[in-house]
């Protein structure tokens, strides 16, 4: 097993508790009203919902890619691809202010199932629910 591989990193450049994003440590006290055990159930998700969200972005771009004719259609990917990283840099972003507007969002968009924050309290999951149907 490779080094990438043991570290629960999956070639994407993401391990498990690295988002690239500011705020990612895990710790109960930068997270007012969150369990350690919430805080971590809220890491797994957010991470899996991450990773869905790159496999598509690679899937795509795979498909772009395979019918570049000539430089214009290069470029169109390049910026594509520009946008996508920026659009994905932005919104996934593991800070508890915003964290329960992002969970929302993910299961709207099919990226997160709400069985995968099973283990938040009651209000939190019944904030993500609602907010994620509209």
């Amino acid at each position: 097993m490779m080094a990438a591989e043991a570290a629960g990193d999956d070639g994407l450049g993401v391990g498990p508790l690295d988002s690239g994003s500011p705020g990612t440590a895990i710790s109960g006290n930068g997270w007012p009203d969150w369990t350690d055990q919430e805080q971590l159930i809220a890491r797994i998700a957010f991470e899996a919902a991450q990773q869905r969200a790159l496999r598509a972005l690679i899937s795509e771009v795979q498909l772009r890619s395979a019918v570049i004719e000539g430089p214009e259609s290069l470029w169109q990917l390049h910026d594509y691809l520009s946008t996508q990283r920026h659009r994905l840099e932005g919104r996934f972003d593991f800070r508890h202010q915003a964290i329960l507007f992002l969970f929302a969002s993910l299961v709207k968009d099919d990226l997160l199932a709400l069985s995968e924050l099973q283990g938040l309290a009651d209000g939190k999951l019944a904030k993500i629910r609602a907010m994620a149907q509209f």
